[in-house]
């Protein structure tokens, strides 16, 4: 197996472009487990973990621009004040080794249903940078994950940055596992208030074949405010729009049984989690 170690981007370009079959490697939490259980055995690994520019994040054009290869731990410290709801997902990821490595460039390209980042990525319409020799070109995040371990990524192309706003209001995630942590989700709800457009984004992990948006739990719950003139006013909400809100997202989910949990449950699970986080969202306004 050849190791690829490129000191800047533009040289890790066109090693990918070279090598389009070698295996991007950053923080490696996913890939060398396919590695150690001989689930995957490439020609190549392209190791990124010397590329100065996948490292850094800095506001750009009214949005924060964050490389690829920031770790979690990073998320959580530099970035916990502006992107709440990714780095509170950040904090449930594996244990504080895993996200000292992990990162949520990883999450994108590996493109897992469960990834606990890209429920936060989604509220915050987070769009993905892509490099090659060809250019850069940006996609959406629900435009680049595009079913169950599939993305919009060439083979020539590598993820260099994701951009996304800073947080307009409160934001909140929770899963259900085993344990809060160190655990694959069950499943996940993601949820961001955007008070300045009067808009509530949610969206559900873990059940189904990407990450979906409860819209229709969106589009009731933003009814409610703007009727009853909540966003001016404020105010305790409802418990039965409360209520209706969790039935509707999980109504949204499209989850399967399988040896973490039968479908029946993610549903409920799902209800449950989208009532709580939407009160702690609103509490925190």
């Amino acid at each position: 197996m050849e190791i690829l170690q490129p000191d800047t981007l533009a040289e890790a370009v066109q090693l990918r472009a070279a090598h389009p079959g070698a295996a991007a490697l950053a923080g490696g939490t996913d890939l060398m487990v396919e590695l150690n259980f001989d689930r995957r055995r490439p020609g190549a690994i392209l190791d990124l973990t010397r590329v100065p520019e996948l490292t850094t994040w800095a506001p750009e054009d009214g949005r924060l621009r964050v490389g690829a290869g920031v770790t979690y731990t990073r998320l959580v410290d530099e970035l916990g004040e502006q992107l709440p709801g990714l780095a509170i997902a950040s904090r449930t990821v594996g244990s504080l080794q895993i996200r000292n490595r992990g990162t949520v460039g990883g999450n994108l390209a590996t493109a897992s249903p469960a990834g606990d980042a890209l429920p936060p990525l989604y509220t915050s319409g987070a769009v993905v940078e892509l490099a090659s020799v060809r250019g850069t070109r940006s996609v959406p995040v629900a435009e680049f994950v595009t079913g169950p371990k599939r993305t919009a990524l060439a083979p020539d192309e590598l993820i260099t940055a994701y951009t996304l706003p800073a947080a307009g209001g409160p934001q909140q995630f929770a899963k259900v596992g085993t344990r809060n942590a160190m655990v694959i989700a069950v499943c996940s709800f993601s949820v961001a208030l955007w008070p300045e457009d009067r808009r509530v984004a949610t969206c559900i992990g873990s059940a189904g074949p990407t990450p979906l948006r409860a819209a229709e739990a969106e589009s009731f719950i933003e009814g409610v405010l703007d009727e009853h003139g909540y966003w001016d006013g404020g105010g305790a909400l409802p418990d039965v729009a409360v209520q209706r809100f969790g039935e509707l997202a999980g109504q949204a989910a499209s989850p399967i049984d399988d040896v973490r949990g039968t479908a029946a449950y993610r549903r409920h699970a799902l209800a449950v989690m989208a009532r709580r986080t939407l009160r702690w969202v609103w509490a925190a306004r």
